[in-house]
């Protein structure tokens, strides 16, 4: 499957599933602005089976090659991120994990089984990175139960393999040419950020500055029923210069563990 066809699929379901995320890219394109993408993430648990190796493959084999690892201690994540060897405005690709060891008995069983009910052909084929939930429907108890250890498990035992977020490029941005107007342009069309943090993570010391939205609400089916819960975010990202005259690449993770938490649940 060549990379356009990769990043085409995963964007279509990704707001297909997600509303407010294609509203905002159409308020962007609106104001006659270019959107590139910074990067693309996804989530995923630690098992070998469906770990970041396992989900990297597909963007190997399409000229990928890692460039960074971190480690967020607070969240319990481990996190690699990717980019294209040769073509410069292919987006960067961020692949988190869950470190399930240092959770709870329930949480690690939980994973265990819903990971052996994944069949070899789907652990085995290339569509896995978009093939959503390939477990059995989500209990609404059991979401609730995991997001009160970590509300990354509980997104990925209901989404499973999808993108959990894509990323304006500000630097390709003409008039919203600033993280703070690319803001308050999202807050005056009734969007809610996440101020964790406060609503810019990162400084221009850092070389990275990046905000998002709180995912929006999504309807999803559970064995007790249809409950609305958050899906997907969009993220946005500024980045500056270094000391080489280079454009800083990578992520820093004290923002990124913030920017996790886009996801969290909160009352419409």
């Amino acid at each position: 499957m060549t990379l356009n066809a990769v990043f085409d699929r995963l964007w279509g379901d990704y707001t297909t599933q997600n509303p407010s995320v294609q509203k905002v890219y159409d308020l962007f394109l609106n104001e006659g602005e270019k959107v590139l993408n910074d990067h693309i993430a996804f989530r995923t648990f630690d098992d070998s089976r469906i770990n970041i190796e396992v989900l990297s493959k597909v963007f190997i084999q399409n000229g990928y090659k890692e460039k960074g690892s971190y480690v967020f201690e607070e969240k319990h994540l481990f996190a690699k991120h990717y980019e294209h060897t040769t073509d410069k405005n292919a987006p960067r690709v961020f692949i988190s994990q869950l470190i399930t060891k240092d959770f709870s008995e329930y949480l690690q069983n939980t994973v265990k089984n819903i990971v052996g009910e994944i069949s070899l052909n789907d652990l085995e084929s290339d569509e896995l990175i978009f093939s959503g939930n390939v477990w059995e429907k989500p209990s609404f108890e059991i979401y609730n139960r995991l997001k009160e250890e970590s509300e990354y498990a509980a997104w990925v035992y209901v989404n499973g393999f999808r993108a959990n977020h894509f990323t304006v490029s500000i630097n390709a941005l003409k008039k919203l040419d600033s993280i703070e107007k690319v803001n308050q342009f999202l807050k005056d069309n009734g969007f809610l950020l996440n101020s964790s943090g406060g609503e810019i993570k990162g400084t221009k010391a850092e070389l990275l500055q990046q905000s998002s939205i709180m995912a929006g609400h999504i309807e999803v089916e559970f064995t007790e029923g249809v409950k609305t819960i958050p899906g997907c975010y969009y993220e946005f990202a500024q980045r500056y210069i270094d000391s080489k005259g280079n454009l800083f690449s990578g992520f820093i993770a004290k923002s990124a563990d913030k920017i996790f938490e886009s996801t969290d649940y909160y009352e419409k």
